[in-house]
């Protein structure tokens, strides 16, 4: 049964917590467009100050809020506004304080923390067969929200320039970053893909802490790859993502800005797996993401989240990838 309230011509006022990062901020925006659309309700939105950018162009979200260091004087402005509902996406110690503390309902979905403590530690999978935005979905049903099948939402700043980065004819991405050292292909191994794909042209994208690698892969291929790791903003990697051919990447947010763009994509998998619920997300009917990933491998999972070494020494969910299977 329905939760909405009854109210004559009282709108709902929602709060959407999720702090970080790209990639689950991302994943949050079918429950933002959803909680809009279906129960008109309006939109308040908290994250971190860095992550502002992704959500400032949602047509459905009509206020951003970010999580500065006074939380007290934070969580006396959200009092002061009057939600009905915190739809809370992150699920941790201080989501927790605050929904507490605001005094209204707490909507919130199942992290899979015990399942992924079982397959991580003992190689038990009772992982739920869902992707992580339908657990999300599952999270607000008694609103009245059902999923609309219509995937992400990424929309990009219409001011964005890449007229003086942007390749001359067809290229394709390759994503080199990500958070931790098991979710990243091996420099040697982009190497050895870019270098069987000589007739495509690339464009490298990563943040400034891929600039070294994206050097030495500029430095044994040919002249078909454009480095652009750490010399582009959000908003332009989105802008050259949405032009690009195919996007290859690891397990990361341009994952799922690639996703939410409708672009076609290799997915790299390494310590992690896509059954955690984080595979490309599309609509209803479109499936346009091939993974690569080293299977029966007794190692993997290594973690929840991804790690900064291999606890094995020999990193072979990723060396042992065949990239001499990704034609483009």
């Amino acid at each position: 049964m329905s939760e909405q309230n009854t109210e004559v011509n009282k709108k709902l006022k929602i709060l959407v917590v999720r702090f970080s990062s790209i990639g689950d901020i991302v994943l949050t925006t079918p429950v933002i467009r959803t909680c809009a659309l279906q129960i008109n309700a309006e939109i308040h939105y908290l994250t971190k100050p860095g992550f502002k950018s992704l959500l400032e162009g949602n047509p459905y979200i009509s206020k951003i809020w970010t999580l500065d260091d006074d939380f007290n004087n934070l969580t006396d402005q959200l009092k002061a506004e009057r939600f009905d509902y915190v739809i809370d996406l992150h699920k941790n110690i201080r989501s927790l304080k605050l929904c507490f503390n605001l005094g209204v309902k707490r909507y919130t979905y199942n992290k899979t923390i015990w399942e992924k403590f079982l397959i991580v530690n003992f190689k038990i999978d009772i992982l739920p067969k869902l992707h992580v935005v339908d657990r999300y979905i599952e999270a607000v049903k008694k609103l009245g929200v059902i999923n609309d099948d219509k995937g992400l939402d990424f929309f990009i700043d219409p001011s964005t320039d890449i007229s003086g980065i942007k390749p001359f004819g067809p290229y394709s991405v390759a994503v080199i970053g990500a958070t931790h050292f098991t979710k990243r292909l091996p420099i040697q191994k982009w190497v050895e893909l870019i270098n069987n794909n000589i007739t495509t042209q690339f464009v490298l994208l990563g943040g400034p802490g891929e600039k070294e690698a994206a050097n030495i892969i500029i430095a044994q291929c040919g002249k078909n790859v454009i480095n652009l790791a750490g010399l582009t903003s959000l908003q332009q990697s989105a802008l050259l993502i949405s032009e690009a051919e195919i996007i290859i990447t690891n397990d990361t947010g341009m994952l799922h800005i690639a996703a939410a763009l409708k672009k076609p994509i290799i997915s790299l998998w390494g310590g992690t797996l896509k059954e955690y619920g984080f595979w490309p997300y599309y609509p209803d009917g479109i499936d346009l993401n091939s993974n690569f990933e080293v299977k029966d491998l007794g190692c993997r999972p290594c973690s929840k989240f991804g790690r900064n070494d291999c606890p094995k020494g020999h990193f072979k969910c990723m060396y042992d990838l065949d990239v001499n299977k990704i034609d483009l």
